[in-house]
Formats: structure tokens, sequence, C-alpha cells
């Protein structure tokens, strides 16, 4: 158990956390979620100990672990992929070299009866025992299997890390960071650089791990998957759930529908307690009911609403031109790297208004297809653009793209051309860089506020040809949503290459899954095509299973005995809910119908009341009034169980 108290951190005379507390328990999954900005890197580093709060303390057990992967990270070396990975295993490589020495001096000794002798045969017993303890013989099996749920082949395995790419690279520190298996773990944005095969496969090492987890990202499907616990950093404050993220974002809601519920019927309460006494204070038949209301008055908890930041991006496409109906027609397009072939004889014809995703492994083609498209790289065979096509693309890299030494205004205002700059500010506004953080260098700027900025330098001249690549890096839930839904409305041509399923759901009207150099299409968005290919995860795209016609029917038999047993079960649980529903329908009833006499007592100035029965009344009252908006909560939940029972019947 790690135990967070009464955490705060200052950054430029203002709190980014303010007097958090929470405990963090072994078997937690948590997704640390919030805005960007809004101190979840922050917090991680206190975990982690690298850096320390103005206030407050982290408190750990004896020995624990805590491994810690960041959003970005610089590195060096030029050893194989596999021998950087097992540098996770300091002390297993310590042990091994141990025992090659202690076996090397035992060869040289001739007295066997001599106290050396013993004592070394003694070392080297216990560096056996303890390398065989840590599992030093299946150090190798355990670090391929790692490497290759990354997404990594077994030829890359054993080429030099320097040639390959920073997201990749975060790919190997996170495979030693796993491999390493911290009591602890804390991953900050882990999926940026995992196509969606691999992120599937983190997603079951993750459910599965020993320790407890904490992971920063903005991926909803991700940690909905992988979270049994949400907590969301808002305001300086935390919100702090035992469920996973899209569950915790219903009990937010209904928790402050309630606090305004409950506030407001207080307010009610308190404004006809204070008429009361302003109208009887100088009643000398009232003046013990007159005080008894003033002390209630003053020992009164005010209900508190929870404060949220509504502050949101902006987004909304200049109308696309007109264009010729084909966009863009391929026909026996190649492409290869040196003897490495990524394209091989692909055609296929994107229509005006298509919305396209490309999915598929890594190192399949996707980026390099949408730098064809954009004539950024050579190829071979035809790739044509259609009639009056104008092309917006955003670079996988494209806050790398930008100028660390401009500033926020600079890198807009000096691409922006026409009318258009009369309106940088208003663009730049709508980003959420407003009053002096236009003036920002872009090099000081966050993850999160890179993207918005690079995002925002597409709204800058009229497309109708979008080309995104990988857009939801480093944005936050509510700006990635913003985003889509800009996107639905866009009336041009969409190619987006996303690895979020959340993002890609109803977003697209076709798929076009890279595989083994060829393209295949689909249509529908990203789970229709899941749907379509029969898989229940996309680890499944490698093969699909043949069933012989005689197993075809065992399977039949089977599957309308399983039907029938689970539409039995089914019944069985719509019996029981409908039973609960009936129970608390009449608690409820019980409760308003004592409400109303409570409600008509204290309404009424005229009724005789001792020193401290109007408060008991009032707290009886209170007290009802949570009772029911706690039952009303269980009655909500129990129809929405109802309602998913009776779709699967």
């Amino acid at each position: 158990m790690i135990n967070i108290n009464g955490l705060s951190v200052l950054f430029s005379n203002a709190y980014i956390l303010q007097d958090i507390s929470f405990v963090i328990n072994k078997g937690d999954r948590i997704g640390l979620v919030g805005k960007n900005g809004a101190g979840k890197t922050t917090l991680l580093r206190i975990l982690k100990g690298i850096m320390q709060p103005d206030e407050g303390n982290v408190s750990y057990p004896k020995d624990t672990s805590i491994g810690f992967l960041p959003q970005e990270m610089s590195f060096k070396g030029s050893k194989s992929v596999f021998e950087e990975t097992l540098k996770a295993f300091e002390k297993i490589i310590e042990l091994k070299k141990n025992i090659t020495k202690f076996e090397q001096e035992l060869k040289e000794i001739t007295d066997y009866s001599s106290d050396n002798y013993y004592e070394l045969l003694q070392k080297l017993t216990d560096a056996n025992d303890s390398f065989s303890m840590l599992g030093g013989h299946n150090v190798d099996a355990e670090t391929e299997k790692i490497l290759l749920g990354l997404g990594f082949t077994k030829e890359q395995l054993d080429m030099p890390v320097n040639t390959f790419s920073g997201g990749w690279r975060m790919r190997i520190e996170l495979a030693k960071l796993l491999l390493q298996k911290p009591d602890l773990l804390l991953v900050d944005e882990p999926t940026n650089h995992l196509d969606i095969e691999s992120i599937q496969w983190l997603e079951n090492f993750l459910c599965r791990y020993h320790g407890a987890v904490v992971v920063v990202s903005h991926d909803r499907t991700f940690l909905d998957n992988v979270t049994n616990r949400t907590i969301e950093i808002n305001l300086a404050k935390i919100f702090d759930y035992n469920v996973p993220y899209s569950t915790y974002i219903i009990k937010r809601t209904e928790r402050i529908e309630q606090q305004k519920s409950r506030y407001e019927n207080q307010q009610k309460t308190i404004e006809q307690t204070e008429k009361f006494i302003e109208r009887f204070r100088y009643k000398a038949t009232k003046s013990r009911q007159v005080q008894s209301r003033i002390k209630m008055l003053e020992k009164l908890d005010i209900v508190e609403v929870d404060d949220i930041d509504n502050s949101s991006i902006y987004v909304k496409f200049p109308p696309a031109p007109q264009s010729g109906k084909v966009v863009v027609e391929v026909q026996k397009l190649s492409k290869r790297y040196d003897t490495k072939s990524v394209l091989k004889n692909i055609e296929f014809i994107i229509d005006k208004g298509d919305k396209i995703a490309f999915v598929g492994k890594n190192g399949e083609g996707k980026t390099t297809l949408a730098r064809i498209i954009n004539k950024e790289i050579e190829f071979e065979g035809i790739c044509n653009i259609g009639y009056n096509v104008a092309i917006g693309y955003y670079a996988q890299n494209e806050t790398e793209l930008l100028n660390p030494n401009k500033t926020v205004f600079e890198t807009i205002d000096d691409i922006a051309v026409g009318d258009i700059r009369q309106k940088v500010r208003h663009i730049l506004g709508s980003f959420l860089f407003r009053g002096d953080d236009i003036e920002k260098k872009v090099k000081v700027l966050s993850g999160g506020e890179k993207a918005r900025l690079a995002l925002a330098k597409l709204l800058l001249a009229p497309v109708n040809l979008l080309i995104l690549d990988e857009p939801t890096n480093h944005l936050d839930m509510k700006a990635k949503e913003i985003l889509k839904k800009a996107l639905i409305n866009y009336n041009g041509t969409l190619i987006v290459v996303s690895h979020d399923r959340h993002f890609l759901q109803g977003l697209t009207n076709k798929v076009f899954e890279f595989r083994h150099q060829c393209i295949k299409q689909y249509n529908g968005d990203v789970f229709d095509f899941l749907r379509t290919r029969n898989l229940e995860s996309l680890q499944e795209l490698e093969y699909k299973t043949k069933v012989i016609d005689s197993k075809e029917t065992d399977s039949k038999t089977t599957s309308n005995k399983q039907q029938w047993e689970k539409k039995k079960e089914t019944d069985r649980l719509i019996r029981k809910i409908n039973s609960e529903i009936e129970k608390i329908e009449t608690e409820i009833s019980k409760a308003e119908f004592r409400m109303q006499e409570i409600e008509k007592i204290l309404e009424n100035p005229a009724t005789d009341m001792t020193h401290d029965t109007y408060p008991k009344l009032f707290e009886e009252y209170q007290g009802l009034k949570k009772h029911n908006d706690l039952k009303l909560k269980d009655w909500e939940d129990l129809h929405r169980k109802l309602e998913i029972l009776n779709t699967e019947k």
C-alpha cells in the first residue's frame, strides 16, 4: 500500500495540485486522467521520486520497487535491440558474471580440503540458487516474448537500437520496464508509440500484471479495458472512483447533478428558515423556535458543487472547395526502402467525400502511403491526384517539425496569407492560446500544447483532402472528442491513420487494412471492420481458423445448448432485477410520503415545536433525501442492466 498525503505543488504562484490524498493498493489499475497541463506527469514524477512536492508526502512500504516510463526520453547506445533490453536484468547479469568467475576460480584450486575451496563452493551455490530464483534460465525467452508482443520481428531483435525511430526505442524502454516487474508500474502515454495490435497485447499484459499500475492515457478504449479505478485531476483537485473511465464519466456527472439538487434544496430550506426568523424574530411566543432555527443555520454544512474545468478547444474546418469525383487513383503502386518492400502493386480509388481509416501494424506502409499521396516521397507506379484537389497534411511527427525558437504567434502568423492573417489571434484563442500564451516559445510547450498548435495550422487554408497521421497523440479526451466531431462535420475527403479505436469509431465509412505489402478495403468504421473479419482482437489478423464440416456440426450443437443456457440465466437475472426495482420503488414512495409530512410541518409557522424538534426534523428530512438520491441511483443502474439484458435476449 502506497499513501499519498496532503500533496500540493505550486507553479507560477498557482496550484497544479492542492492538498490531494489517496492510497494505491497492490491490485489497483489506475487510469490517471485530466486535461493537458492538469498535473498528471507531475504526479507520476513525484510518485517515482524524481521531484518533491511543495507540501505533503508519499510513503512506501520498505523495498517497494517503482518503474517509470516517461512520455519523452533521450536514447543512447548502439547495442542490438535484444542486448539493450537485457539491461532490465542487471541483478541476473551480475549473478551470471559472478558464477562464471567462481567457476573459473574453483578450477584453479588444487587443494580441495582448504577453507578457500569450501568458501568458493558456497558462494557458487548461493549465486546459482539466486540465479534460479530470479528466473535467470528464462531470461532470453521472456525478453523475446515481450519484444515480439510489442511489435518487433525476430529479425529486428539483432538490429542496432540507433537504427530505430524514437517510437520504437520507446518500446524497448517499455519492454525493459515490463521485464523488471516493479511493484508499482507508472506509464505515461504508452499507446502513443504502439499500433492497435501492440496496444491490445499491452492491455492483456497489464490486466494480468502482478503489481499496481498507474497509467496516464487519453485512449479511452485502452483505459476501459485495462483500469479498474479512475483518478481525474481537475483544477488542482482529484476525483477518485473505483471504476473504469467511461463509467467514471457517468458517475461524476450523476454526482454533480446530485450535488446541484441537494444545493438547491438546501438553499430553498435556508431561504424558508430565514423568512421564518425574520417574520417572528420579535414575537415572544415564537422566540424559542426562532432561536432554534438560528442555531440550526449556524451549524449547517453548506452543500458544495464540484468545480469542473470546462475550457476546451474549438475546431471548425473551413468549407471544402469543390473537387472532381475521383480524389485519388492508385494503380500498380510499389514502394521499397533499400531491400525491404513495403507496398507492392497496390490499387484503389478514393472518391469525393470518402472518410477512410488506415489500420495495420507499424511498418506495414500506412505513413508511407500517406506521404506518397502528399507528394513527399518517390515511388513506382501511378498515384494520380484528382481535379482541383487541395491537400491538408498532418504528419505523425508534426509536433517535432515545429520550430522550437519561434513563438506560438509567429508559428501561425509566418505561414498565414491573405485575409486569414487578421484571424490568427482568433484561431489561436480557439485552441486555448490566449493572452501571454501566444508569446511563449514552442520549445517550452507541453506535448499537448504542441499538438494543438500543429492542428491550428490546418485551419489556415481551405482544403478538400485532409490526411491526418496519428493526430490524437498528446491530445486530451475532450480535445479528441471535439476534433472527432469537427472531422465528422467536415464536408471534404478524409484519410486518417490512427491506433485510437474510440476516436475511429463512427468517424470513417471505409477501412484500408495494410498487411503483407497489400491493402484490403472494408466498408464501415474500425469496429465494423473487426466484426466483418469475425475477430475478437486484432492479434488474430495473422490467421483465420479453418473449421471442417464435422466440427461445424458439433460446434452448432454446442452453440445451441450454450444459447439456451444463456437465455435461461438471462431470464433469471431479469426476474431478480425486476423484483429489486419494485422493492426500491416501494422504499422511495415511503420516504417521499414522510418527506412531504415533514415539509408541511416545517413550512407552517404556527406549528409549536420544542427547542430541539426542528433540527431533528430537518436532519430526518436531509437523511431521507440522501436515502432517496442513493436509491434513485440504484434504480437507474438496475434499469440500465435490465435494458442490456433485454437487448441480449
